[in-house]
């Protein structure tokens, strides 16, 4: 998978709160979200999202790679 797809997927899920509404705005399936968040999770060797049945959180792992995707996104988009 595209590591720059993957974070953008992110991201998405971080600020929608929702894997299904990211994939809704993205244009994809919640569960190809799922699995391109479960594979950058994989490829960073980090656990990135708490996800229960009702909450997403961020983990502090979390937090470091979202605001430094969101700042390389910006950056790619300049």
């Amino acid at each position: 998978m595209d590591q720059l797809t993957s974070m953008q997927i992110f991201c998405q899920v971080v600020d929608s709160g929702s894997f299904a509404l990211a994939g809704q705005r993205l244009g994809v399936s919640a569960p190809m979200v799922s699995k391109h968040v479960a594979q950058l999770e994989k490829r960073l060797g980090a656990r990135l999202l708490n996800r229960s049945s009702r909450h997403l959180s961020l983990t502090e792992a979390g937090q470091r790679w979202y605001a430094q995707s969101k700042q390389a996104l910006a950056m790619l988009d300049a």
